[in-house]
């Protein structure tokens, strides 16, 4: 008989199925308030250990990483988004991350700012001061076109699939059906159906942009050049199958996650005026009335420690999970080969241990005498161990960029009556959208002015 941590009652034949209910956020955390550093359910078939203590975290992903593999949502998800960096193991993940990683090197990454900003810029050309909208979509739209722009550079029109395909694919990859087998795709109901359709859809513009690099491989810099012309040690080159996954793994977490951190720092930031006020300042101070670069990144300090303070909050990957191949001991207890381990940024990110008064959204949390005393894995939005995001950099980058150039321009307010909702799925999603309604940045709106002013007098004389 196997002694098993604490744990919520289960529920005859289903155990404890939390993903399927109403709130599964406040559940998990109430389970790891109630049961402290490790807890147990059991999940239909699946055996679960939540780990909500650093050392059990590090102890996983660091200590015993050879004994754990990708969890069975990533597993089931190898029939849309393949062999790529987020789903491969062992050797082959060591090959690919070998393969990408040039094209993350700190010089690489500073040359994307300008796209980062003129993108933004361009999307901001269309919004009116007065006007409500859903803010999740317009990151969403954002973040991808300058993905695809910094990593594949095409042309607009060839992405225009993406966008629709992406949401499906997430809005029906959230709750329970995360649990489901790959053979659930062949089910012929509107949400498989819906599944299917995204993933033709996107296999016809990747496979296109890839016949397109490959007709002229000679393009400098880009992610999919780079993997182009790359060879294996025994000069064999990656199959067009191997760039689609490839692809599909850098669509997915090159725009999703940085458009949530940002997506949920509007959030916070129409609901904390302090905070609001501070980055304001900053800008002016950094800034004055031009765009930032990526020489200005080092000194937005504070810019970036809201965006750390978000991604506290409302972690984008909201836990990570892995599969236990040989037993484990820890915490007092022997996790069995088999079992799965869940360690949830959610979790950890609100634990009073570690953050007083952890629903309170305070940037200066991250002042570097406070955050060089956490523990390692207290915090860790990208992940941790070997298998940490290859696009940290970038995505931080990014986030603080586009931030301060809509900063620059607009405030945006909560929409009285509308309430945003968190929903984890592969990543931590509003429900129904985040609409906010877009104020003119004063400075911004006084600009206008001597604009209209000076064209009247021009039209005077």
């Amino acid at each position: 008989m196997i002694r098993r941590p604490p744990g919520p009652k289960p529920h005859l034949v289903i155990g404890n199925m939390p993903l399927a209910g109403r709130a599964p956020l406040p559940t998990f955390l109430r389970w790891a308030r109630q049961f402290g550093d490790i807890f147990y359910y059991r999940a239909l078939w699946l055996h679960v250990y939540f780990l909500n203590h650093p050392d059990l975290i590090e102890a996983v992903l660091i200590g015993n990483a050879r004994s754990v593999q990708k969890d069975h949502v990533v597993r089931n998800s190898r029939w849309f988004l393949g062999e790529g960096l987020l789903t491969s193991e062992g050797e082959s993940w060591l090959r690919q991350r070998r393969l990408l990683q040039p094209a993350f090197h700190r010089a690489r990454i500073a040359s994307y700012a300008k796209i980062m900003v003129d993108l933004t810029e361009h999307m901001l050309s269309g919004w009116r001061a007065g006007e409500v909208r859903d803010i999740h979509a317009d990151m969403m739209q954002l973040t991808l076109r300058i993905v695809v722009r910094c990593l594949f550079p095409v042309e607009a029109g060839e992405i225009e699939k993406i966008p629709s395909a992406m949401n499906a694919l997430m809005r029906n990859a959230s709750g329970v059906r995360m649990l489901f087998p790959p053979v659930t795709r062949y089910l012929p109901i509107p949400t498989m159906i819906a599944v299917r359709e995204a993933v033709r859809h996107l296999d016809e513009t990747v496979y296109r942009i890839i016949a397109e690099r490959r007709a002229s491989p000679d393009c400098a810099g880009d992610l999919l050049s780079t993997l182009v012309r790359a060879r294996d040690e025994d000069g064999s080159r990656l199959t067009d199958r191997q760039l689609r996954d490839e692809i599909m793994t850098f669509l997915l977490a090159g725009h999703e996650t940085t458009a949530l951190a940002l997506s949920w720092t509007w959030h916070l930031l129409a609901e904390h005026r302090a905070v609001e006020e501070k980055l304001h300042r900053e800008l002016g101070r950094v800034l004055g009335n031009r765009a930032a670069g990526s020489a200005d990144v080092p000194a937005l300090t504070y810019s970036e420690r809201v965006i750390k303070e978000s991604m506290r909050l409302y972690p984008p990957a909201w836990s990570l999970a892995r599969t236990v191949t040989a037993d484990l001991y820890m915490g007092g207890y022997r996790i069995p080969a088999g079992a799965n381990v869940v360690m949830s940024q959610w979790i950890m990110h609100r634990h009073p241990r570690y953050f007083p008064e952890p629903e309170t959204f305070d940037p200066d949390r991250w002042l570097p005498q406070q955050a060089e005393k956490l523990p390692r894995f207290a915090y860790f939005p990208f992940g941790g161990g070997g298998r940490q995001c290859i696009g940290a950099s970038f995505a931080m980058m990014e986030a603080v960029l586009v931030l301060v150039t809509i900063a620059r321009r607009f405030r945006l307010r909560s929409v009285p009556g509308e309430t945003v909702v968190p929903v984890p799925g592969f990543t931590l999603r509003p429900k129904h959208g985040i609409p906010m309604r877009l104020e003119a940045e004063p400075a911004e709106e006084l600009g206008n002015l001597h604009s209209l002013a000076a064209e009247n007098l021009s039209e005077q004389l």
